[in-house]
């Protein structure tokens, strides 16, 4: 996939790329049934594609494949886009690009999940969010098993087949500026503050900081706080977190590779 110039006979470095306003444009024919606008706005928005194929390189399947499989979810998202919810077609049309190729290594998939797995995995979910519902609290796996009469094995193999692999750097939203990934919403139990001082030294680089940007690293980093925790904790949007934590970092590590405050 990687370095690959034609894919299904389309020459990708030279696919056009759109200025909003002729976007803007496109769309407005779009609607009113312009086929040769659809075309022209489906191959200005093809390095869409290609942008999502590059998080699924690790998989076996031939990128022709996976380049038509993406087209076939940003001609839907063209399809289902609304104009005026004022969001960025990319931030649309990108979850429904990854979506329809995530479909299609999931059904062709040469390690099929068999009904019978999926439905006890079913089972066991509906099962634990009514338990819980009932008893806030989260049921255990002999619970589980009990109250819709399979084996704890049966059960984990069930919930184990199902699972979907995700990148950590998997994106799940994005504003037009800052993304957040997966691994911004994780919390980190094992990062403590001690291994951290006793590799590097972060109490020097930290006084290099503003008092926000310490309460962030500390927060996120020696506490193990995700990002929408430390939004909610020091009052501030999600984004705004990220921005600073993207710079606080930046100015540690050039603290640390040189060895003077910047």
């Amino acid at each position: 996939m990687q370095g690959k110039v034609e894919i299904c006979g389309v020459n990708t470095a030279k696919l056009p790329v759109l200025k909003t306003a002729e976007k803007d444009a496109l769309f407005v024919r779009i609607k009113q049934g312009d086929l040769a606008a659809r075309e022209l706005f489906i191959e200005g928005n093809l390095r869409l594609v290609l942008s999502v194929m590059k998080r699924f390189r690790a998989t076996s399947e031939n990128s022709d494949d996976l380049f038509q499989i993406g087209c076939v979810g940003l001609i839907k998202a063209i399809d289902n886009f609304n104009t005026e919810l004022g969001v960025k077609f990319s931030t649309y049309a990108v979850p429904m690009i990854q979506g329809e190729i995530r479909r299609y290594l999931r059904d062709s998939n040469m390690v099929r999940v068999s009904r019978s797995l999926k439905d006890i995995a079913y089972k066991a979910i509906y099962a634990k969010e009514q338990m819980m519902k009932k008893t806030a609290g989260e049921p255990s796996l002999s619970e589980i098993s009990k109250a819709i009469g399979v084996s704890q094995e049966e059960i984990v193999c069930a919930l184990d087949a199902i699972q979907c692999p995700m990148s950590l750097y998997e994106p799940i939203y994005t504003d037009g500026s800052d993304t957040l990934y997966v691994m911004d919403q994780i919390r980190d139990k094992k990062n403590k503050e001690e291994k951290w001082v006793n590799r590097i030294a972060l109490s020097d680089a930290m006084k290099h900081l503003s008092e926000r940007e310490k309460e962030i690293i500390s927060l996120r980093f020696f506490e193990g706080k995700t990002q929408t925790e430390v939004s909610k904790l020091i009052g501030i949007s999600q984004a705004q977190v990220s921005r600073l934590e993207k710079g606080a970092l930046k100015t540690m590590r050039l603290y640390l590779s040189s060895g003077e405050a910047v």
